[in-house]
């Protein structure tokens, strides 16, 4: 068994455990600095500790509570990482380059137990909730790879965020807090958990949410994503619209457009009547890659085009997902924790109950 990390406790629970020292909480400011402002690696790198208590610290916790099992490179400079905490349950979490800023995608689970069926983590079924310091763990081990600041977080990696609500929380509060992010600067994406999203929005975070839509229609949505089947369309909507009118922050409806399943003229119009009448953007998103048992397809770029027009014309705010590590499977519903030395038994979505709140 690996020690505790301190990565995952921010100043006031670092300044705890130096709790007999007279210096704690000047010494726990430096720790706090090392281990998410610098996002160091090791205790020698402390430089400006008492070797002393670099070593004290040393016998007693590791810096990162995460390894790296494998790191791939896409065409477009993407990197994706396989990383685990030492018990071969691999999840995994992807830099984002831009030429204008860095992003990150963590993952908040170790598979996911919502069983969507375009999806490689869902179909791969769910080990475990992340904790606070995992997720947090991800974004350093990332921020260590990229030679600029990366200054936006998006939970959209494997996992649903709003299941693992008290760990994506305390996470985002020390992205915020000991990092220096802007709560801004981070969304939360999700398939519409309705308790959570209301509970998310009591919070009043200036987080930007996103709802994992991929079709106005309960017959459609159902067979898509299971939790239609407990949250329907209009009920994960009514949850988005009480999100936005509580924080004043535009929400966004991700659509997965899957070729003659939900890209046609019917679900255009119905999706432009669902969203009217507050802020907020819808995201298409041509279908990545996935071997399904329903053999889905991606849209032809003129079906993707039709489609983004219908809205357009009925005053719809649309924006098109700027596709990055397709050729690693790091694009949207590509992520699955592939690893040959792995050894976590996944559940199936079937064996799995979503919790009513």
């Amino acid at each position: 068994m690996r020690p505790p990390s301190l990565v995952g406790l921010d100043t006031t629970e670092i300044r705890a455990v130096l709790a007999d020292r007279a210096d704690a909480a000047w010494r726990a400011r430096q720790i706090a600095h090392w281990v998410y402002g610098k996002a160091v690696e090791t205790f020698d790198e402390m430089r400006d500790l008492p070797v002393a208590l670099r070593n004290e610290l040393a016998g007693r916790f590791c810096v990162s509570p995460i390894e790296v099992a494998s790191q791939a490179r896409s065409t477009d400079e993407v990197d994706k990482l396989l990383v685990h905490n030492g018990d071969g349950q691999v999840y995994e979490c992807v830099l984002l380059p831009y030429p204008d800023r860095v992003s990150c995608c963590l993952s908040s689970q170790v598979g996911c137990p919502m069983g969507c069926t375009f999806c490689a983590t869902g179909l791969g079924g769910f080990d475990r909730n992340l904790e606070a310091g995992e997720i947090v763990g991800q974004y350093l081990v990332l921020q260590r790879r990229s030679e600029r600041r990366i200054g936006h977080v998006v939970f959209m990696g494997m996992g649903e965020p709003l299941l693992n609500f008290d760990h994506v929380l305390k996470a985002m509060r020390l992205l915020h807090d000991e990092v220096g992010l802007s709560y801004r600067h981070m969304t939360v994406s999700t398939v519409g958990l309705v308790p959570q999203i209301r509970q998310l929005a009591e919070l009043e975070l200036p987080i930007h949410l996103a709802l994992s839509l991929h079709s106005p229609f309960d017959e459609v949505r159902n067979r898509l994503m299971p939790v239609n089947r407990r949250w329907p369309v209009a009920q994960a909507v009514g949850a988005m619209r009480a999100y936005q009118k509580k924080t004043g922050r535009k929400v966004t409806f991700e659509y997965l457009l899957i070729d003659g399943v939900n890209d046609t003229r019917a679900e255009a119009v119905e999706l432009a009547r669902l969203v009217r009448g507050f802020p907020n953007v819808v995201n298409l998103i041509p279908f990545n890659h996935v071997n399904t048992e329903q053999g889905f397809r991606r849209p032809t770029a003129e079906r993707v085009r039709a489609f983004r027009s219908e809205l357009e014309a009925r005053g719809v705010n649309v924006t098109e997902r700027v596709e990055r590590g397709h050729d690693i499977g790091a694009a949207c519903g590509q992520l699955a924790g592939r690893h040959p030395g792995r050894f976590a038994r996944r559940s199936r979505a079937s064996e799995l109950t979503v919790p009513v709140s």
